[in-house]
């Protein structure tokens, strides 16, 4: 099934926006009390399908073998606004032999080398892969028209 477009950028724009911002997606589950819940989680575009690791009993794994079902964005959170944000079916499945782990680390991490890294790798076999099958695709971009915004750094209210 394609996915539905809504926003200014062609699905083009999007993988290649997907592919190289380093900015975590942020993964919207559904909760059994009807709330949803926001994980920020390392991810990659492999294809058609946002790729995510996560312990095998983390909190996100257990609401996406309840339901998988899940929304996304990402995006930064200083001016000027611009992003992707969406709808998922979520699938599971243990790790195995997959690099997109050693791929997550180096991507985020810029490499493989350090304390946390090495603590994540290390626990690959409790690891599972989560593979997002976006069915809706949202974007906006203001950076145009907030092109005399300065970052703050998030200091505002503080």
């Amino acid at each position: 099934m394609t996915a539905t477009l809504k926003g200014p950028w062609s699905r083009t724009q999007i993988d290649d926006f997907l592919t190289r911002t380093r900015w975590p997606l942020r993964l919207a589950c559904n909760g059994s009390d009807g709330f949803p819940r926001v994980a920020s989680v390392w991810f990659r575009l492999q294809g058609d399908v946002l790729e995510c690791v996560s312990h095998r009993d983390s909190a996100v794994i257990r609401l996406l073998r309840r339901d998988p079902r899940a929304a996304f964005e990402v995006s930064p959170n200083e001016p000027p606004y611009f992003g992707v944000r969406g709808q998922v079916e979520a699938t599971l499945q243990p790790l195995g032999d997959s690099d997109a782990l050693d791929d997550l680390v180096l991507r985020y991490l810029g490499s493989e080398r350090s304390r946390v890294g090495d603590w994540l790798l290390s626990r690959r076999e409790e690891e599972m892969l989560i593979r997002l099958t976006p069915s809706r695709f949202f974007t906006w971009d203001y950076r145009e028209r907030m092109a005399d915004v300065k970052e703050d750094s998030g200091q505002r209210g503080n």
